[in-house]
């Protein structure tokens, strides 16, 4: 992702973090099936996460909607409130890291099979690139 787009730069923010965190929902559905023997603690924790995501996805759909309705004139609360969206999905996404490191560390099922590390890593780094390229979008406020 381009850093600038003019006046198109919240709306591309959005559509950034609209995408990612539909993947980031989609993976705890795939942790789950490449985990068939995943402990019942952390299959609880992963569909909480994938709801969690999925609300967040949901939230930045709507702020997309307001941005096409501005028509190019924010108003400042809804950049406000843009921006704070922004850091609630950037700290989403840490928790979600954080997460991802936990099951890996504390799961014997992650642990005992070699595909899930890999899948596991692989959810990891698409995540911290979210978290990259959202952080530094941050200078547009």
């Amino acid at each position: 992702m381009q850093y600038f787009y003019g006046d198109k730069t919240p709306l591309r923010i959005l559509d950034e973090i609209e995408f990612w965190k539909h993947q980031e929902s989609e993976h705890t559905v795939v942790i789950r099936q490449v985990v068939a023997n995943l402990e019942s603690n952390f299959v609880e924790q992963l569909k909480d996460w994938e709801l969690a995501l999925a609300q967040a996805e949901g939230v930045a759909v709507r702020y997309t909607e307001a941005v096409i309705r501005s028509k190019g004139i924010f108003s400042p609360v809804l950049l406000e409130n843009i921006k704070q969206f922004t850091m609630y999905a950037i700290n989403q996404s840490l928790n979600f890291v954080t997460f991802l490191n936990q099951l890996t560390a504390e799961s014997e099922a992650v642990r005992n099979n070699e595909i899930a590390v890999v899948v596991i890593n692989h959810i990891r780094r698409e995540s911290e690139y979210l978290i990259g390229i959202i952080t530094a979008t941050l200078n547009y406020f």
